[in-house]
C-alpha cells in the first residue's frame, strides 16, 4: 500500500517558487507547438492542447520520474497524418488510445529496460538530430501564407520579428548572470509581450497561429465500427506512435537522468505515457510524448520536483478555459527565441569537440542517426537504425579479437586456449586456428576465457569436433556450459569434461 501511495517523494526537497515560476515558462512555450503541431496534422486546434493538459498532468503525477514534461509532441503527430488523411479523426482518437494500451503493455512486461541498447554514439545523433528539429521549426515562425503559398516574411515585419527574437535570445542569455531567483526564459517572454503591448508594436502573436479558447475536454467515445476491420486499419498506426512515444520518452528520461544525477523508472514511465494517451484517445486529445525541448526549459528553470508539470498542465487548462484573450496576445518572436535557445542547449557541443578523438564508426553513427532524425522526424527508425550499424560494428570488430593460445604439452597433448567471444561473426576466424591435419591424435580446446554465445557458434564447434573425429583424433572440450554440452550434436564420443577443473559441470564419458 505503501508503494502505491507514494506518488511523489516527500524526502525530496521542494522550492515552490521555482517549481511555479518553471510550470509557467514550460506553459508558455508549450502552447504554441502543441497548436502547431495540432494544425499540421490537421486536427482542430484544440487536440493539441487537451492533449498538452492530458499528458502533462498524468505523467507528472504518476510518469517515471520528477521533471519530466510530456505533451503533445510532434515526434508522435507526424506518425498519426497519413490517417487522419485517410481515414478521419475519430480513427486517430482510436489509434491513440490504442498505442496508449501497447505502451502500458511494455510497461507491464518491464521491456523498458531495452532502452539500455542504446549506444552513447546514438544518443549524440538523438540529441543533436532534435536541436537542429528545434531550430528549424522556430524559422517556420518567420513565414507566413501569400496566396496559398507560404513565404517568407520581409520588411518591417522581418525587422520587427528578427528584432524581438534576437532581444529575447539576449536576455535568456544575460539574466542568469544577474539572477536565477526567476528563470530568464519566463523574464525574456514577459518582457517582450510588455513591450510589444505597451508601444502597440506589430507583430505575429499566438492567435494569428489558432485561437486558444474552449472548455474542459469532453468525454468521447470514438465513432468508429468495433471490428477486426478497424483494428486493421488502426493497429499500425497505434504500433509506430507507441514506439516513437517510448523511444523519445525514455531517450529524454535517460537525458534527464544525466543532467540531474538522479535515476528514473522507464517502466513506470511507459505505463504513465499510455494511460495518458488512452485518456486522450477519450477526452479529444491528439495524444503525446515526453518533449525533450520543454523538459530542457524546466530544468534549465530550475525545476527538479514534479510539481512544475503539475502546474504547466493546469496553467494550459485554465488558460482554455479562461485566458485565451490574454495568452492569444503573447509575440510569437519571444516564445521563437526561447526555443532557439533550448535549441542551442540541447545540442551536444561535445561531440564535436571529440569527433576527432571518436572511432570512425561512432561518428557515422551520430550523423546518420542526426539525418534520419532531421530529414523524417522519425526518431524511433533513426534510434533503431543507429542501434543496427552499432551492433554490427560490435560484432565485427568483437569477431576480429578472438584468438587462441597453442602448445603441446609433457604428454604430446595439444592445446588451444580460446580468448574471445565466439559467436555468428567470429565462427569463420575461429575455424582457421586449428590445423586438423598436423595436430597429434589428441587435442583439447579450452574456453576457459572465451565464451559461447550463439547457435552458429556451437555448429562451428562442433563441425571442428567432426573433422577430427573423421580422421580418428579425439578431441577434449573444456570449461563448456551445460547448456552447450546439451545442443552439441554428434558430440558424446569426442566430447571430454576434466570434472577435477570444472566441478559443477556434467561429464560426458569417453568410450
Amino acid at each position: 500500500m505503501k508503494k502505491l501511495l507514494n506518488l511523489f517523494d516527500f524526502s525530496q526537497k521542494v522550492n515552490y517558487k521555482t517549481e511555479i515560476l518553471a510550470g509557467f515558462t514550460v506553459a508558455m512555450t508549450m502552447i504554441p507547438e502543441s497548436l502547431s503541431f495540432a494544425i499540421l496534422a490537421g486536427f482542430p486546434p484544440l487536440t493539441g492542447l487537451y492533449a498538452a493538459f492530458i499528458a502533462g498532468f498524468v505523467t507528472a503525477i504518476f510518469g517515471g520520474r520528477p521533471g519530466l514534461i510530456s505533451g503533445g509532441a510532434g515526434a508522435t503527430v507526424i506518425v498519426l497524418i497519413a490517417l487522419m488523411k485517410s481515414n478521419g479523426l475519430e480513427y486517430v482518437f482510436a489509434a491513440v488510445a490504442l498505442a496508449g494500451v501497447l505502451q502500458i503493455l511494455v510497461g507491464l512486461f518491464k521491456l523498458g529496460k531495452f532502452i539500455r541498447l542504446v549506444p552513447h554514439p546514438v544518443m549524440f545523433g538523438f540529441v543533436n538530430g532534435l536541436a537542429i528539429v528545434i531550430f528549424m521549426s522556430q524559422l517556420e515562425q518567420f513565414k507566413t501564407v501569400v496566396n496559398h503559398e507560404t513565404v517568407w516574411i520581409s520588411g518591417d515585419p522581418m525587422y520587427i520579428m528578427a528584432g524581438l527574437t534576437a532581444l529575447t535570445i539576449a536576455i535568456v542569455m544575460l539574466v542568469p548572470k544577474l539572477t536565477k531567483a526567476v528563470p530568464a526564459s519566463l523574464i525574456a517572454i514577459m518582457t517582450v509581450f510588455a513591450l510589444v503591448f505597451f508601444f502597440g508594436i506589430e507583430t505575429k502573436t499566438v492567435k494569428d497561429i489558432a485561437s486558444i479558447s474552449g472548455g474542459f475536454p469532453p468525454f468521447h467515445i470514438p465513432n468508429i465500427p468495433f471490428n477486426l476491420g478497424t483494428l486493421q486499419i488502426i493497429f499500425p498506426y497505434a504500433l509506430i506512435m507507441g514506439a516513437v512515444g517510448l523511444t523519445e520518452g525514455l531517450l529524454t528520461l535517460n537525458l534527464v537522468d544525466e543532467i540531474t544525477g538522479t535515476k528514473g523508472n522507464g517502466n513506470r514511465e511507459c505505463i504513465a505515457q499510455g494511460s495518458s494517451n488512452i485518456l486522450n484517445g477519450f477526452f479529444f486529445g491528439m495524444g503525446g510524448c515526453p518533449m525533450i525541448a520543454q523538459t530542457l526549459v524546466n530544468l534549465s528553470a530550475g525545476s527538479r520536483a514534479r510539481l512544475s508539470g503539475v502546474v504547466a498542465s493546469l496553467t494550459i487548462l485554465l488558460i482554455i478555459l479562461f485566458g485565451a484573450p490574454v495568452i492569444e496576445k503573447l509575440p510569437m518572436a519571444a516564445l521563437t527565441g526561447v526555443m532557439i535557445m533550448v535549441a542551442i542547449g540541447t545540442f551536444e557541443w561535445a561531440s564535436l569537440r571529440i569527433v576527432n578523438k571518436m572511432p570512425n564508426h561512432d561518428v557515422f553513427v551520430v550523423v546518420i542517426v542526426a539525418s534520419i532524425t532531421v530529414l523524417l522526424h522519425n526518431l524511433a527508425l533513426a534510434v533503431l537504425i543507429g542501434v543496427v550499424v552499432s551492433a554490427l560494428v560490435f560484432a565485427w570488430e568483437s569477431a576480429k579479437r578472438i584468438r587462441a593460445k597453442k602448445y603441446v604439452d609433457e604428454k604430446g597433448v595439444k592445446h588451444y586456449e580460446i580468448y574471445g567471444p565466439l559467436f555468428f561473426a567470429s565462427t569463420a576466424v575461429f575455424a582457421e586456428k586449428f590445423d586438423v591435419l598436423n595436430d597429434p591424435d589428441e587435442v583439447v580446446i579450452d574456453f576457459k576465457e572465451s565464451r559461447i554465445a550463439d547457435m552458429s557458434a556451437i555448429e562451428a564447434l562442433n563441425t571442428v569436433t567432426l573433422r577430427y573425429s573423421k580422421i580418428g583424433k579425439k578431441v577434449h572440450l573444456r570449461h563448456l556450459s551445460p547448456d552447450c554440452i546439451r545442443l552439441l550434436k554428434n558430440a558424446e564420443t569426442i566430447i571430454d569434461i576434466n570434472i577435477i577443473e570444472d566441478p559443477n559441470y556434467m561429464v560426458v564419458n569417453v568410450d
